[in-house]
């Protein structure tokens, strides 16, 4: 559990400092139009899933761990890691949100983006570090 806290957390607060720095460098992230440059913070998550289920599977599992091992380890560091996104973006939304009614429909689709983006990550990190093969026959 120690392993997800820490890589969640990774997670969780580059996702802030990313989410304030779009802020600061003018990107207005309070409208339903996605800009370009919000694409490169997927690298955040996917690099956080994939180092966090590596440590995990040389640190506590010496180096053999199952596909369904990797993939509740990476919902582990997800969900840890979403829960302070998720609160960083409310509290974003809150700070720097116009009269509008818009800013928190176009939060919410980014955040069901970013939860569809996070579970396929966690299949695709899962498969990547999978060691041990657990045979059908």
């Amino acid at each position: 559990m120690k392993n997800s806290v820490i890589f969640g957390l990774l997670i969780g607060v580059l996702s802030t400092i990313w989410l304030f720095v779009m802020r600061g460098t003018g990107y207005d992230l309070t409208d339903s139009k996605v800009s370009p440059i919000e694409y490169v913070s997927v690298i955040i998550p996917l690099i956080g899933l994939f180092f966090g289920v590596k440590n995990f599977r040389n640190g506590e599992l010496k180096g053999q761990m199952g596909f369904l091992e990797a993939l509740i380890q990476s919902f582990k560091i997800l969900l840890v890691g979403g829960a302070i996104a998720v609160f960083a973006g409310i509290v974003f939304v809150n700070w720097f949100s116009s009269s509008n009614d818009t800013t928190f429909q176009s939060f919410s689709g980014r955040i069901f983006g970013a939860l569809l983006v996070g579970v396929i990550m966690a299949i695709g990190v899962s498969l990547l570090l999978t060691t041990k093969s657990n045979r059908v026959d």
